[in-house]
């Protein structure tokens, strides 16, 4: 071979020892490299889309609503179906998903008062015992106790025993002047969301339309009532009734001439003391509720008893001799094994008081039912 031959054979070799050097350096599908990664390039879609905040969600839950329904002379209507109900909630129609009447068992807290202001009541009170295990307390039924006065007490924990809730009542004593209702009430409605979601979540207060001391608001304690799916009902008690059955005491004279009012009449009112008495008590009790679960801190001066109520779909009795607190107390176990369960889940979601209008396919039906809910927010 010349040596021009061997030269450009040596060349030729030197070109394709760089070409596959140059192939080897190029990363292939698959294949991992070294080094830092290159910055991926930014999204295709609008600015508008990027970087947004998490959304905020609002939990919803299925909304569970007591309804009493009742015919034009007053009874309860005991035989509807789930296709004689229309429920609406922030005036959407909702698909009612579950309708049960008076079967679920029931958790039911009894909160009584026992200041010193209604010691004269407390015979009467320790007498109601049986009453609420055989007209209130069906099968399958518990019932805790919590009793206040300057302080709050839980008198007997969740029990199927009648006895021992019996035996509580009758074992009731005079407290101080106290009467934290807010606080009591608010301890029951900690009691019951603990309980199993199959059961019926019932308050039962025995107590006077007067708190004093109390820590809690009782917007807040509606809140949390509505949450956790709690009815209120309540056996007002009255302070004019103890003293009635106690000492003898001086009426505080009247300010104003008798026939005379010491305030102009609303306008277009005619002024009576019927309707001055609506004007210092619950004129517009389903108002003051929502306005309640709006202002949750506010303090309220309506009638508490009557509130709770109302805000949860349960029933006032205002019963001023011992009989009547008997009747009271039957009333009260009749809707409560006559009451429907309305379930269902909210279309809408939006968080804020949402209101429940209940309709009722049958002429002449009066109906029953808690004004709303309040619907909290969660980040997820």
């Amino acid at each position: 071979m010349s040596a021009g031959t061997r030269t450009g054979t040596a060349r030729r070799l030197v070109m394709l020892g760089f070409m596959l050097s140059a192939w080897c350096m190029v990363p292939r599908a698959g294949a991992q490299t070294s080094g830092p990664m290159p910055a991926p390039r930014p999204s295709a879609g609008p600015p508008s889309l990027q970087q947004q905040p998490p959304p905020i969600r609002v939990r919803v839950e299925v909304v569970s609503t007591p309804v009493v329904v009742r015919d034009s002379r007053g009874e309860l209507v005991l035989d509807l179906a789930k296709e004689d109900f229309r429920i609406y909630d922030n005036g959407l129609e909702q698909r009612l998903e579950e309708l049960e009447m008076g079967g679920a068992p029931l958790s039911v807290v009894f909160v009584v008062e026992r200041s010193s202001r209604i010691e004269p009541l407390l015979p009467a009170m320790r007498r109601t015992g049986i009453l609420f295990t055989q007209t209130v307390l069906g099968e399958n039924a518990e019932a805790a106790v919590i009793g206040y006065h300057d302080a709050v007490t839980k008198l007997l924990d969740f029990t199927a025993n009648s006895d021992a809730i019996e035996k509580t009542f009758t074992d009731l004593s005079r407290g101080t002047s106290g009467a934290r209702l807010y606080d009591g009430l608010s301890q029951a409605v900690r009691l019951l969301r603990d309980r199993p979601p199959n059961r019926r979540r019932v308050i039962v207060a025995m107590a006077e339309a007067t708190d004093t001391g109390s820590e809690e608001r009782l917007g807040d304690v509606l809140r949390d009532a509505q949450l956790a799916n709690v009815t209120i009902y309540s056996v007002g008690l009255s302070t004019t009734a103890a003293e009635m059955r106690g000492p003898q005491r001086q009426a505080a004279p009247s300010v104003t001439p008798p026939g005379t009012f010491g305030q102009n009449p609303r306008p277009g009112t005619v002024q009576t003391p019927t309707s001055e008495a609506q004007r210092s008590g619950s004129a517009d009790v389903l108002g003051a509720v929502i306005w309640a679960i709006q202002h949750a801190t506010e303090p309220i001066r309506e009638n508490a008893l009557e509130m709770a109520t109302a805000a949860t779909g349960g029933s006032h009795q205002a019963p001023l001799r011992d009989r009547s607190i008997e009747t009271a107390i039957e009333q009260i176990g009749a809707e409560l094994h006559a009451q429907y369960t309305l379930a269902y889940r909210p279309s809408a979601s939006e968080s804020g008081y949402h209101e429940i209008r209940v309709v009722v396919n049958r002429p002449g039906a009066q109906v029953r039912t808690r004004p709303g809910y309040y619907l909290g927010t969660s980040i997820n």
